[in-house]
């Protein structure tokens, strides 16, 4: 039976301080909706409620509003409305779909505009249960079987692990006024047949069915906990890189079960199945893209690029990515036997080692010096090589990731000659030497 004291223990298992917080309560006019908000109002909390009017089922919708709207005058509830009108298209398919995502937009707008902390919702034990029917036939894997969880993402849910015959209960035994919904009474949508007609039938199967459905939920959220502290486990084992994208072993993740790859992979949102092996299969160079993020295929490795974090370093530093690049030095003090550079506060060096230092014979240089990222073409005269290489072919035998490389600079002269790649490897062309009467150096050093 739900009692007050239950409800109250439920709200502090998920909320710390939950006396403290702020919450816009969801609220449809139902017995779950209202006997939240009853709860709520019983306990003193600070809160708000939000409701929307489709105008779905004509004079209906307007009394659920009323009802809504009635209990929040008589205890002084601030109540925020939604009515949809014309200007909201309504589409001939997906409705639900739709109507979800009107409402989580009102809703999110009234907590940025009010700073309210939590978003709460009605959701009980039975909804829990056909989002479990619901995500079994989609194959949905452990954490859609995990079910709804009582906070994600700052959206409560306190009344989770209470079933609807204990609401309505609830409701009788406090005068709570409510409305029922009679298209739910429909069978129009999955959820709908689920709720009319399989769930009756399990329920007749077992006096405890619920009881024992919420004990295999709880377990099944262990699970998934656990399943993800060890993927994250692995994840970080095979981690070789990660700043301003992240770079993981694509050899050591081809050698954990197709599960692992799986879940690893769907957190930067490739999450379909067929699309893994292909992964691992790809040629070099090959791109995969999700929502968010860009995955390369790298040699040895799988490169995965925030694609927001990306565009907005673009922006930022978008004087770096200009045609003549960064001018370094115009000419050479000869009044100097030596004039020195330190790049530290100039470029940001991008690599595991930052420090280098390069000697060049002033009197062989052609200034102004430049800074610039790699173009097609580029090539140089490395030292401690033979002959000449094309730059990118440096990167591809020194193993520096796609992304490094679009953060690597270039050190050029005024012809646009590579004098070096910093911090890797200079032109040995131009080196200075003990013989050279002017010496230009260069340096980073940490």
């Amino acid at each position: 039976m739900l009692k007050a004291s239950d409800f109250k223990n439920q709200l502090e298992n998920i909320v710390q301080y939950s006396a403290k917080k702020t919450y816009l309560l969801a609220v449809s006019g139902g017995a779950d909706s209202m006997v939240l908000v009853h709860c709520f109002n019983d306990l003193g909390l600070q809160f708000q409620v939000a409701h929307i009017n489709y105008k779905l089922r004509g004079k209906d919708s307007d009394r659920d509003q009323k009802v809504v709207e009635d209990f929040c005058k008589k205890n002084n509830i601030k109540f925020h409305l939604y009515e949809v009108s014309g200007k909201d298209e309504k589409p001939e398919n997906s409705i639900q779909l739709w109507a979800r995502e009107l409402r989580y937009r009102f809703f999110y707008q009234i907590q940025e505009k009010e700073n309210l902390d939590f978003l709460v919702t009605a959701h009980h034990l039975n909804d829990q249960l056909e989002t479990f029917i619901i995500n079994l036939s989609k194959a949905a894997g452990i954490n859609g079987l995990s079910g709804i969880p009582a906070n994600d993402n700052n959206i409560l849910r306190p009344l989770l692990s209470f079933t609807k015959e204990e609401i309505y209960a609830f409701a009788k035994e406090n005068h709570i006024e409510y409305r029922e919904d009679l298209s739910n009474q429909k069978n129009d949508y999955l959820r709908n047949k689920i709720r009319n007609e399989i769930v009756p039938k399990l329920l007749e199967t077992n006096d405890h069915f619920l009881e024992n459905f919420k004990k295999s939920s709880l377990y099944l959220n262990q699970a998934k906990d656990f399943v993800q502290q060890q993927i994250q486990e692995v994840e970080n084992r095979i981690t070789i890189f990660n700043s301003s994208h992240k770079i993981l072993s694509k050899e050591k993740l081809g050698k954990e079960s197709d599960f692992v790859k799986f879940e690893l992979l769907k957190k930067y949102g490739f999450n379909n199945e067929e699309e893994i092996p292909k992964i691992f299969k790809a040629e070099n160079g090959s791109s995969f893209f999700s929502k968010d993020y860009q995955l390369i295929v790298d040699y040895d490795e799988l490169v995965l690029k925030n694609n927001k974090m990306e565009a907005e370093e673009i922006k930022i530093n978008n004087h770096e990515n200009s045609e003549e690049g960064i001018l370094l030095i115009e000419k050479f003090d000869f009044s100097k036997n030596q004039n020195t550079l330190n790049l530290e506060n100039i470029i940001e060096i991008e690599s595991i080692n930052k420090s280098f230092e390069w000697e060049f014979d002033a009197e062989k240089l052609r200034f102004p010096l430049w800074l610039r990222r790699q173009k097609k073409g580029d090539e140089f005269y490395p030292v401690g090589f033979s002959g000449k290489k094309k730059v990118s072919k440096f990167f591809r035998d020194e193993k520096i990731s796609i992304l490094a490389r679009q953060k690597i600079w270039l050190l050029t002269d005024s012809k646009n000659s590579v004098l070096g790649v910093i911090p890797y490897r200079q032109d040995r062309r131009n080196a200075g030497n003990e013989k050279s009467g002017y010496v230009l150096k260069i340096f980073n050093k940490k």
